[in-house]
């Protein structure tokens, strides 16, 4: 790269065409003869850096082979007027200076800042290549689905996963391949500016799992070349066997959103915390088995693209750990689309991102509730953006996931919704009279105690806050940290403090609320057998532990007769 005249350069700014910066090498596009004595390469020039003229080097990906590029740079000279003292003018730290970054007692530069280097030009090495693997549970227990994205479709390539057990014989499993489009959006801006061609998503199922064992995986596209296009090689632990006893670490939180990684500002800039949780679960990575967000993932609002943003942030989590979601109403919500609430949170999404990107094992992806086997934990995660009502469709089948359940192998029963359902002293709802969403509790407390469910969470409110076991807004236990015992009550939790912008409590006073925290964090359950529950709530600032109670009880425990909680039984002998 040349260098740039000395009579040009004190005169020039961002703001100049290419043209002026360089009059000769516009000279050139303009079919003018090029000077050699400015080293620019001719024609019949031996310099093999760039040739305009050259064929396009094909671009796909072949085995392990990987490229870089190398870039030329012009250095920050005296030529361009640097002061004899040149680290102080460059604003670096003086002898006394105690800030290894910056010396505010610098000079000011000029608010003009003049070109001193241009990069070769950059491209992707494969604009269509697979990225971004996700996993998830699948509709039985030995299942993993791992879907990703790539911008191949089914005419151009195929996709598959390669995977077995670590160190044996791969095997290979076909997926399948879908999208969306901008007339499947509801409304502006995702039909509108925020609209991006999102590429292809591919979801395959690896079935058959052992119990607890390590697999690897890749993912692939086989080109009708015969070439192939890989990504680099993961790896995986298989879900526990329903009622296996074995250690089980399971991560709820909600309402994460994602941030610009470098500091960059943006526009709407409303989850600070959203880093540091990521951030932390990756440090923990080998620390949990299962991931549950559940609801308002990325805040994408209507903006297409910041999906794409959201899954490479928590890319580390989803790649290694099944990364179950929940609907939100950032995710689903929009006007006359049939979402429960009338409002146009989603940015006119209307929840076709979410249920395209991410895979969950619900009979019909459209409605966002199914149920989840993970040893000795049965989740029932349900979708407050539908109906959820007595008499609906969803009712029945929340119904039927608590009643499904065997507690003498799975006893520990968890429910999860994003709104809330149960329990919350925001602000918002303490106005309402009601501490959580309008007959949110109406339909639903009898279902929870009739069915002992152990442990209610919920997103929405950006905070932390633990209830005690409570029935019909009474507390009906009197411990705060160690359960034990017959299961009188339901535990609720608020757990919405992922990283958006956090919700205030209410001044009112709420005699069932035991623990809040107006901070961004998360819980982790630790299962160790049938018999002994750990919970944990932690910060996302430094990972500590700030809350957490124990649940220890036997399967005579969970059968025992509790108000509004009995089997039926007769007087005859």
């Amino acid at each position: 790269m040349p260098e740039l005249p000395e009579e040009n350069a004190e005169n020039l700014s961002v703001a100049d065409r290419w043209e002026k910066v360089f009059p000769e090498a516009a000279a050139v596009a303009a079919g003018n003869k090029l000077d050699d004595s400015f080293g620019f390469p001719s024609d019949d020039s031996e310099d093999d850096d760039y040739d305009p003229d050259g064929p396009e080097v094909d671009e796909r990906v072949q085995g392990d082979e990987s490229s870089s590029d190398e870039f030329d740079f012009f250095s920050a000279s005296d030529d361009f007027g640097a002061s004899p003292n040149h680290e102080h003018y460059l604003g670096l730290p003086s002898d006394d200076s105690e800030d290894d970054d910056y010396d505010p007692n610098a000079p000011v530069l000029d608010e003009q800042p003049k070109l001193v280097a241009i990069s070769n030009y950059i491209g992707f090495a494969n604009p269509k290549a697979p990225v971004f693997p996700r996993l998830a549970i699948g509709k039985s227990w030995d299942t993993m689905t791992v879907t990703w994205t790539s911008g191949y479709n089914i005419d151009e390539a195929v996709p598959f996963v390669e995977w077995g057990l670590k160190g044996q014989l791969q095997t290979r499993s076909p997926a399948g391949t879908v999208t969306f489009h901008q007339n499947s959006m509801c409304g502006a801006p995702a039909r509108t500016v925020g609209w991006r061609d999102p590429g292809f998503f591919h979801t395959s199922f690896l079935k058959d799992l052992w119990p607890n064992a390590l697999y690897t995986y890749k993912i692939g596209h086989q080109l009708f070349d015969g070439s192939y296009v890989w990504s680099k090689t993961y790896s995986f632990q298989a879900p526990p066997y329903p009622g296996q006893e074995s250690l089980q670490r399971i991560i709820v939180f909600g309402d994460m959103g994602k941030a610009e990684r470098d500091g960059s500002n943006e526009y709407s800039d409303y989850q600070p915390g959203s880093l540091n949780t990521t951030d932390q679960l990756i440090n923990d990575l080998d620390n949990y088995d299962i991931v549950f967000h559940i609801g308002d993932l990325p805040y994408a609002n209507g903006y297409i693209s910041q999906w794409d943003q959201f899954t490479a942030q928590v890319g580390p989590i989803q790649e290694k750990v099944p990364y179950m979601i929940a609907s939100g109403n950032h995710e689903r919500d929009w006007t006359g689309s049939g979402s429960f609430y009338d409002t146009p949170d989603s940015g006119g999404e209307c929840g076709v991102p979410a249920e395209t990107m991410y895979y969950f094992p619900a009979k019909n992806r459209a409605k966002f509730w199914y149920s989840v086997d993970y040893g000795m934990f049965h989740f029932c995660i349900i979708d407050t953006e539908h109906d959820w009502r007595e008499g609906s469709e969803q009712y029945k089948f929340i119904e039927e996931c608590l009643a499904s359940v065997d507690r003498k192998l799975q006893p520990w029963l968890i429910f999860a919704g994003h709104r809330v359902l149960g329990y919350s002293s925001n602000d918002w709802y303490a106005t309402e009279g009601a501490f959580e969403e309008p007959m949110g509790r109406e339909s639903l407390q009898k279902l929870w105690q009739k069915y002992k469910v152990d442990i209610a969470f919920w997103g929405h409110v950006h905070n932390y806050e633990r209830v005690c076991p409570i029935y019909q807004n009474q507390c009906v236990n009197s411990e705060k940290y160690n359960y034990s015992g017959t299961v009188n009550g339901t535990i609720h939790v608020v757990v919405g403090g992922g990283g958006s912008h956090l919700s205030e409590y209410t001044e009112i006073e709420t005699s069932w609320s035991l623990f809040k925290d107006l901070d961004f964090g998360f819980v982790k359950m630790t299962a160790y057998n049938n018999s002994y529950l750990l919970f944990e709530y932690k910060k996302s600032s430094d990972g500590n532990v700030y809350d957490s109670f124990t649940i220890s009880r036997d399967y005579r425990d969970v059968l025992a007769c509790v108000h509004d909680g009995c089997e039926p039984t007769t007087l005859a002998t």
